[in-house]
């Protein structure tokens, strides 16, 4: 089978599992967990920082928040490619403490199965999950118990598709050869590639420069804004922009919206909170933190203010959040002997309980624990 073809025909089965995701999520990040969790043992997650990726570190605060006094947190450092080995004392460190029974990487980040694989030496008993591994997919599940992130060939297709819908005749595509080497990211934009070459637009590879490289997440941030115009000047209003990286959001939604052209289809994570509310200057009251259809209608709201409605996308819910709320409570209930993780009506049950509805849900390998998850796309 050639690329072409192989493809051709992922792109047939995506389609089809696309079309599952057509409710509106109402998920409560403080919701109790969907099945009431047993035992006093203690949670471990390391997630990002607030710089690199707020989503993942709320996620952690929410976690913490359903289990008061049973999670330690810890986060890894924000130029994690080159500080490997901090990243997995940071991850190991967590199950060194004999009460922890749950350790969860969220992101799992490189050298996250390095330490899976030391934790399950050092404590076999310890449940490991992790939320969007960015190693190989076959290697991350096979070195934690369960693993949930976002259907990015799934998103191959509808990405574009619903960059067509905005009125997009060209896509341009941010990202640097580390994202590139990572598996499901590659495919993505190979299936992009070719829904463009289907419907008619024009697919621009655009390399940026890494967050994590010499001039930081700052020296990443001010190429978006100064390319962007550049773009917009090459290939006009009609032009769709995407960055795999989530220091990126924020400027890539600012720029658009100062452009006063052009369209932001979803961020790399989507989520109402990510990268919105510090780009449009909302201050979320703390009765609404985590309230998404407040703070989604409020993006739509100042949106349309700016004379941008219908330029702008994302998700109903923060896949990050969800993703590592129904980690959490999967994990700590299999610990409590309570459910099996490997269930697929059991994990679909977890993961629509903290998204508010039915999700569009399939295994990344039939016989495997790497879940593959799509939400409803919401315009602004």
């Amino acid at each position: 089978m050639t690329p072409g073809t192989r493809i051709a025909s992922c792109l047939v089965v995506i389609a089809a599992l696309a079309c599952g995701c057509s409710s509106h999520p109402s998920g409560d990040a403080n919701a109790k967990p969907a099945v009431p969790a047993g035992g006093d043992f203690k949670i471990g997650i390391m997630t990002g920082t607030v710089s690199q990726g707020e989503e993942d570190y709320r996620a952690g605060q929410q976690v913490a928040a359903r289990y008061p006094g049973r999670v330690k947190t810890v986060t890894f450092p924000d130029n994690f490619s080159s500080e490997i080995e901090t990243v997995i004392s940071q991850l190991v460190g967590l199950a060194a403490d004999p009460e922890v029974k749950v350790v969860i990487a969220g992101q799992a980040i490189n050298g996250s199965v390095a330490a899976a694989r030391k934790i399950r030496e050092q404590r076999p008993d310890v449940l490991i999950g992790f939320m969007y591994p960015h190693e190989d997919p076959d290697l991350a599940q096979s070195v934690c118990d369960l693993a949930i992130q976002p259907d990015e060939l799934a998103r191959g297709v509808t990405l574009i598709e619903n960059a067509q819908k905005m009125g997009a005749k060209h896509f341009v595509h941010y990202s640097f050869p580390r994202h590139m080497s990572m598996v499901l990211l590659a495919q993505r934009r190979d299936i992009m590639i070719a829904e463009c070459a289907r419907r008619g637009l024009q697919f621009h590879f655009v390399s940026a420069p890494d967050p994590t490289g010499e001039a930081g997440l700052p020296g990443t941030q001010q190429f978006i804004f100064e390319d962007v115009p550049r773009e917009l000047a090459r290939y006009r209003p009609q032009t769709a922009f995407f960055s795999t990286n989530d220091g990126m959001q924020e400027p890539l939604i600012k720029a658009v919206l100062n452009a006063k052209q052009g369209y932001f289809v979803e961020q790399s994570t989507p989520a109402p909170t990510f990268g919105y509310p510090a780009a449009l200057g909302i201050r979320i009251p703390p009765e609404k933190v985590g309230d998404m259809a407040w703070i989604g209608a409020e993006n739509k709201r100042l949106i349309a203010a700016r004379g941008m409605s219908g330029h702008f996308g994302s998700w109903a819910q923060s896949i990050d959040m969800v993703a590592t709320r129904s980690i959490a409570t999967l994990l700590v209930d299999a610990a409590a002997r309570k459910i099996d993780v490997r269930d697929s009506a059991t994990v679909r049950r977890y993961i629509e309980a903290e998204a508010g509805g039915p999700v569009s849900l399939r295994r990344y390998d039939p016989n495997g624990n790497l879940w593959l998850v799509l939400m409803e796309h919401v315009t602004y």
